[in-house]
């Protein structure tokens, strides 16, 4: 676990290398056609753009280019910044964070203290009063700081886990039961190394971004995989589907808004109309413990055998 928390921290740290990383990656991911080039007979070596196509794209020297993706120039202005995202055909997204890896690495500023995980009560008030809607709180490195019931039993396993490792990221991955819960597992689990992986753009020295990551990259070839994609899409706020062995299918209406007086904490909210049958189902998973019949407790307990 510590040689791969300081692999994680090694892809986090050293803002010239991440700069250059995250030019490797994308530009490993465009190809001659969809940049507009014709490509040239023969095998390549290189699965998307050359160095030279990407400069020329650009309109810089390959030297200058090289330099860039070698961490041995660190001051690119934003025209080249602006030329390079257009070449990559990145998107606003990825644009901001291939600008925010220039900043750093031109002024390499100190890291943040990482924000606190305590929850202003006014907001365990809110979490109360939009039941039967699942609610919850999370930190800007995904982990649950505090949820409504309905939210914790959403995620079929989750409260398995005790309070310090509940984490959606650690959830998506590594838990047994999330790939039969959630519908879009690969549009979620997307997102999730996304967010990541843009804080490790801002925070790159961040010691519970490293811990955690570290933590995925040893257990999870998938998020391996996706890490190394350097992707920093956001999540798309599309209605929500879930399978829930408890309660059956939902689909769940879903918002995430950042909180302006908790510092990098987002509130997270699931809704339904109320009458509907999932509206109805809402209110079951909300329920307080024990009202849910035998059946379903039964099952909530064959569940918790089968994860231990």
């Amino acid at each position: 676990m510590e040689r791969a928390a300081e692999k994680a921290k090694g892809h986090a740290t050293g803002a010239t290398s991440d700069l250059g990383a995250y030019l490797r990656a994308r530009r490993a991911q465009v190809t001659p056609e969809q940049a507009g080039l014709t490509a040239a007979p023969g095998p390549r070596r290189t699965p998307g753009l050359r160095r030279e196509e990407l400069a020329t794209l650009a309109g810089i020297s390959i030297d200058y280019y090289v330099r860039l993706e070698r961490g041995k120039e660190t001051r690119p202005g934003p025209t080249v910044v602006d030329a390079l995202a257009r070449a990559l055909l990145l998107d606003p997204s990825e644009h901001r964070h291939l600008r925010e890896l220039a900043s750093r690495a031109a002024y390499a500023p100190e890291a943040p203290p990482a924000p606190g995980h305590t929850v202003r009560p006014q907001l365990r008030v809110l979490l109360e009063s939009v039941r039967p809607n699942a609610a919850y709180v999370v930190s800007r490195t995904l982990d649950l700081l505090a949820c409504n019931p309905g939210a914790l039993r959403l995620f079929a396993g989750l409260d398995d886990w005790q309070p310090p490792r509940r984490n959606f990221a650690r959830y998506a991955f590594l838990h047994p039961l999330a790939r039969d819960v959630l519908d879009d597992w690969d549009e979620q689990a997307r997102a999730c190394v996304g967010r990541l992986r843009a804080l490790a753009g801002t925070e790159p020295d961040a010691p519970d971004l490293a811990e955690l990551v570290g933590e995925l990259l040893a257990k999870s070839p998938d998020f391996a995989d996706l890490w190394n994609r350097f992707d920093v899409k956001p999540h798309a706020p599309d209605p929500k589907t879930f399978h829930h062995p408890e309660v059956g299918d939902l689909h769940l209406g879903y918002e995430s808004l950042p909180l302006e007086h908790s510092h990098k904490q987002r509130f997270v909210v699931f809704f339904a109309e109320p009458g509907t049958s999932d509206h109805d189902k809402l209110i079951q998973l909300d329920a307080e413990r024990g009202e849910l019949g035998p059946d379903v407790e039964e099952g909530r307990l064959s569940r918790r055998r089968a994860a231990d």
